[in-house]
């Protein structure tokens, strides 16, 4: 899952909102550099990734991709699910896509210490509405071309965008059936964890 799908199933909180982002930056043990419930966020971000990438309806989706694709094939889909996500807020969110995002653009602006990258990229995201712009699909083309500057073998992105135009509705279908499936997921988590 990318960010707007951690940020939707983290939890509405100032912290859970901070601890969903965190996740993607903050790497090993959790020892109590953060807030506990930012590192309940991040322990549920993971917790979360885990889940998706041992799911069979990804492993699915997954396989739909094209061998050259396949090795970067995940992080094409995290970015396709956000804009089924952002596409569809009406099913899954509650209230508008605008004012969810707006509300993480608010915290993000007044939290002094963030971690890492996400300091650098930040302002970005807000300013460039990162979150609502997933809404529109060829928004993705610009994500995935800012992906591939940071790996080690950007060329495998390329054609990642038409790739997508040919399995939009395949990948869809996988979305509706495996989002809330994760939701299901989430709130056992949490439930478990109260």
């Amino acid at each position: 899952m990318n960010y707007l799908a951690h940020l939707h199933l983290g939890g509405s909180g100032r912290e859970q909102l901070l601890g969903s982002l965190y996740g993607d930056f903050v790497k090993g043990p959790l020892q109590g550099q953060y807030d506990p419930q930012i590192e309940a966020a991040i322990a549920l971000h993971r917790r979360i990734d885990m889940y998706t990438d041992r799911h069979p309806l990804v492993d699915i989706a997954l396989s739909r991709f094209s061998t050259v694709r396949r090795r970067y094939a995940g992080i094409v889909l995290d970015v396709f699910f956000d804009h089924c996500l952002a596409r569809d807020w009406a099913l899954y969110g509650e209230g508008a896509l605008v004012d969810f995002t707006s509300r993480v653009y608010q915290v993000l602006r007044t939290e002094p210490q963030l971690p890492g990258r996400l300091a650098q990229i930040a302002p970005y995201m807000a300013a460039d509405d990162w979150l609502g712009s997933y809404q529109e699909f060829e928004v993705l083309g610009q994500v995935l071309r800012g992906i591939s500057r940071r790996l080690s073998r950007p060329e495998e992105l390329t054609g990642a965008m038409e790739e997508l135009i040919r399995l939009y509705e395949p990948l869809t279908e996988d979305f509706r059936l495996f989002y809330p499936q994760l939701q299901d997921f989430v709130l056992s988590q949490v439930t478990l964890n109260n």
